[in-house]
């Protein structure tokens, strides 16, 4: 994978558009409105990839922006998840939602998948909820 930078590679669709590959191996010419009508398209096509999102965040951290470059590689860990389970465990997330285990529970399963920036991040959520009696069962 070649390492992008923002002055020479952003927009990423202007500059770069041979590198963006939907999860389904379409480019961004082969999505267009005549083929989503005739059924050669479909929702799948038009997903971001884990690769574009890296390349998003290469261009935002080259740009100096480190926690957007995060957060580009922790939604590229995330495309691997239906969409129904990453809504889940954004409720999950919210104070007082889920246990200490729960949490837990989640951030294995994350691991599991390779999510481990992710599996990370809830780690430390629920450090900090149980910290700050934001667990549920804490009101």
């Amino acid at each position: 994978m070649k390492t992008l930078r923002a002055k020479e590679d952003y927009p990423l669709a202007d500059k770069r558009p041979e590198l963006i590959l939907t999860p389904t191996g379409k480019s961004l010419p082969e999505i267009n409105m005549e083929k989503v009508m005739t059924g050669e398209v479909s929702v799948e096509d038009c997903r971001i990839s884990s690769g574009t999102l890296e390349y998003q965040a290469q261009i935002a951290e080259s740009a100096g922006h480190p926690q957007m470059a995060a957060n580009f590689r922790r939604a590229a860990e995330l495309t691997v998840f239906a969409d129904e389970r990453v809504l889940e465990i954004y409720e999950a997330l919210r104070p007082f939602r889920s246990s200490h285990e729960e949490l837990m529970q989640i951030a294995q399963e994350l691991e599991d998948k390779g999510a481990v920036l992710n599996a990370t991040f809830v780690r430390q959520a629920a450090k900090i909820y149980r910290k700050r009696n934001k667990l549920k069962g804490d009101k």
